[in-house]
């Protein structure tokens, strides 16, 4: 896997993390780099698109909210923020996140706050399968008598 696929991943799972879990692991992780931002957080819209069967033509759904950042950390790190919603402390703490995935903590980063979220939410998805697939309707069809 190459780095910019790492980063695509960790950047889909801080802008998926529910805002207090990721605010209660960025604490519990206990740093707070100096930066100074690039672009401070800002809120504005985004166009979505979607496609028929995840196939057809591509079309406008819709517009989102949505927050973002960038800053960079005094060891020269970049990180950028982009998070659904009007959260702009959820979006600093995905860009210092993101920041520090690029230098030599990010081990201590993944361990720390990036592991605990994907298995949570991996748990939440499978909650959610799980009560999904209880409600699953199997229809069949019995053959009439004057059908053969």
């Amino acid at each position: 896997m190459t780095a910019e696929n790492n980063r695509r991943a960790w950047m889909s799972l801080l802008a998926k993390a529910p805002a207090d879990r990721l605010t209660a692991l960025w604490y519990s992780y206990g740093a707070s780099p100096s930066f100074h931002w690039l672009r401070a957080p800002e809120i504005g819209a985004s166009m979505v698109r979607g496609r028929l069967g995840g196939t057809g033509a591509p079309f406008n759904f819709g517009e989102m909210t949505l927050t973002r950042c960038a800053l960079q950390l005094e060891s020269g790190e970049v990180g950028h923020g982009y998070v659904q919603g009007r959260d702009k402390d959820k979006a600093q703490i995905a860009a210092l996140v993101d920041a520090l995935m690029q230098g030599p903590e990010a081990s201590e980063v993944t361990s720390t706050i990036l592991k605990p979220l994907e298995l949570e939410m991996t748990a939440a998805k499978t909650v959610r399968a799980e009560k999904a697939a209880a409600t699953k309707v199997d229809f069949f069809t019995m053959v009439r008598g004057e059908d053969t």
